[in-house]
Order: C-alpha cells, then sequence, then structure tokens
C-alpha cells in the first residue's frame, strides 16, 4: 500500500501512520461491475485518546470537541487511492479546525471622528430619503 508517512496537521502537529487505522469496503451503488468487485470506499480512523503525538492540551481539546475516536469515510471516486487522498485531506482539515484556538475579543471604544462619520452619514441618507418624498400638499 503506498500510503504517505504521516499525517500533517496545522504547523505544529504531525500524526504518523502507525497512529491511523485504515479499512477499505466496497462502496455499493450503482457502478457495475467495478463497484462490485472493487474496494474503494476508504474508512480512516484517528485513535485521539490512545495518541502519543498529542500534547496534554490539544489531546483536551479533541477529546472535548471530536470525542476519543474520530473516523472520516470516503466513497467519492472510483479510486482508492483517490479517496485515501481525500480522507487524509479530510482528517487533517477536521483536525486543525478543533484545534483552532479563537482569539479573545477584547472590546473597544468608538473614537470621536468614527462616531461624527457615523452621525454624519445617517444625516446624509436622512436627506436623500427625505427628497424622494413628494412635494406635501398645501392647505
Amino acid at each position: 500500500m503506498d500510503i504517505e508517512e504521516r499525517l500533517r496537521v496545522g504547523r505544529h502537529v504531525v500524526i504518523p501512520a502507525s497512529e491511523l487505522e485504515w479499512r477499505f469496503s466496497a462502496s455499493g451503488g450503482p457502478g457495475g461491475q467495478h463497484a462490485n468487485t472493487a474496494n474503494t470506499r476508504v474508512e480512516l480512523i484517528f485513535d485521539v485518546a490512545a495518541s502519543a503525538v498529542l500534547g496534554p492540551r490539544q489531546r483536551a481539546r479533541l477529546l472535548e470537541r471530536l470525542g476519543p475516536t474520530t473516523r472520516v469515510v470516503v466513497s467519492d471516486e472510483r479510486s482508492q487511492a483517490r479517496n485515501r487522498q481525500i480522507a487524509m485531506a479530510r482528517l487533517s482539515q477536521r483536525l486543525t479546525e478543533a484545534l483552532h484556538v479563537d482569539r479573545s475579543r477584547r472590546p473597544t471604544v468608538p473614537t470621536r471622528a468614527s462616531r461624527e462619520r457615523r452621525l454624519r452619514a445617517k444625516q446624509l441618507r436622512g436627506a436623500r430619503k427625505e427628497e424622494r418624498r413628494p412635494p406635501a400638499p398645501e392647505a
């Protein structure tokens, strides 16, 4: 099997192939003899709880967001090799998103100039709408 040696997740985590479990089966659905005989459906499983490459914070974050194991199933293409590539990319993306830490928001106060620009824009919008109205009937 020609599987990549390791899975790169973000900039800091590299998962060796020994920690990834592969399963192959027939994809099912239409496709004639090829679909009935070829094991093109790919299932890629990563055991988060047992991983040796994850740090304690990374493991805790992944366990909280994804659970003890993460599973990706791909049967998009007719080729098993292409489905393996897609599975690796999807698992990498899923782990990257789960490891992402949002920056904390620091509240700010609008500047005086920005408040004045906002009020001026409101006045201009109001004047433009006022110009669109038909003239009031004289009594």
